[in-house]
């Protein structure tokens, strides 16, 4: 049984306990009322009962998640360790100081609730991710007994779809790479965007490839490093995204071709790369004014204009379009794993999946002689 003491104006518990056969009791005071010092000697009596250790030091959520992105977070791109920095960020907005082990499941749903208010899905995802990683780790240290972010309800605000998420048709997709090769005389842009559409790379894999990057007797390009193209990014070469971005993927004979006749009068400069600019901020063409370009070609060609990062997105539903396999697809983009694909790509697959189903039923009634 705890015993309650009066130490001034406020009331301390003392609850007896044996460890190894030394007397080890567990002190806390500061409660205002005799009751809330017996309510708070209760639930520790309750979890001593269960096996489990109290934690009887505040652990502030602010403080123990950045120790915790310090300590864990630290083989991780600069783009994704600015992804921790804004859910501290948001953490410290809503719940400031306040310790792990005072917030509830009724807080963190709040929390949620009012933060999706005005964020997209995927912000919110990552942002629930981050700090449930968190909470799960601070469970395995003891420091609180329950998942506050279990059986959360994630909500999030429906915005209209973004630009770069958008993703041109298959013959809108014929169109511009008929375009493009008409226009590859008219300035390395055009390149750019060539690459960018049969390739799939990221912005900051395509402006980080040298010219030994390109097999032209195998047709491959090898993506192991990025180029720090804006101000967020490290300056210079820098590393993939994921481990899985680091990968050789096979580029069509054309495109190839168009490359190495590009090579034979591309001047040379002294970090070897492609898409080098001398009188751009970062040295290579610019993300404005590529998609400033890709726009431009679009509307010229009476096509709805996406964004440079929509091309990846073209490349993708493509090859899923024409039943490339999703695994290989997932491969190819250098995605962390077939997960990502599949989220991104959902809206493909479905549709895939239709086409499936009415095949599956032709090839039977078919089969009826």
């Amino acid at each position: 049984m705890a015993s309650i003491q009066k130490r001034g104006n406020t009331y301390q518990f003392t609850i007896s306990r044996m460890v190894n056969g030394k007397s080890t009791p567990i002190r806390k005071g500061g409660f205002r009322t005799k009751k809330e010092a017996k309510i708070a000697a209760a639930e520790i009596e309750a979890q001593l009962n269960k096996g489990l250790l109290p934690h009887l030091t505040p652990a502030p959520i602010d403080e123990y998640f950045q120790k915790w992105v310090n300590l864990y977070k630290t083989n991780i791109s600069p783009t994704t360790k600015l992804h921790y920095h804004y859910t501290l960020k948001a953490i410290k907005e809503y719940f400031g100081n306040k310790p792990l082990q005072e917030i509830t499941r009724h807080d963190y749903q709040q929390f949620i609730n009012e933060f999706g208010s005005s964020r997209a899905k995927e912000t919110i995802e990552k942002v629930n991710t981050h700090i449930r990683g968190c909470v799960q780790d601070a469970i395995e240290e003891q420091i609180i007994h329950h998942d506050f972010t279990r059986k959360t309800v994630l909500t999030w605000n429906n915005p209209a779809k973004k630009s770069d998420e958008k993703h041109l048709s298959y013959s809108d997709s014929q169109l511009l790479l008929n375009e493009l090769y008409n226009q590859l005389k008219n300035g390395l842009g055009y390149y750019l965007i060539l690459l960018g559409l049969t390739s799939g790379l990221r912005f900051a894999e395509l402006v980080g490839l040298t010219r030994k990057d390109f097999d032209f007797s195998k047709n491959t390009i090898s993506v192991n490093k990025t180029w720090g193209y804006m101000k967020r990014s490290p300056e210079g070469f820098g590393p993939t995204k994921n481990e899985q971005s680091i990968r050789t993927i096979k580029i069509d004979e054309e495109t190839m071709n168009e490359f190495k006749q590009l090579f034979k009068t591309l001047p040379n400069n002294i970090h070897q790369l492609v898409f080098y600019s001398p009188g751009s901020k970062y040295k290579v063409i610019s993300n404005t004014n590529v998609n400033k370009l890709l726009r431009k070609t679009l509307i010229n060609l009476n096509i709805d204009p996406i964004t440079f990062h929509g091309l990846r997105h073209t490349h993708a539903s493509i090859l899923l379009y024409k039943k490339v396999s999703i695994y290989y697809v997932s491969e190819r983009l250098g995605h962390a794993d077939i997960d990502t694909t599949y989220k991104n790509y959902s809206h493909v697959i479905k549709e895939l999946r239709l086409e499936d189903e009415r095949e599956t039923i032709n090839t039977f009634k078919e089969m009826l002689v």
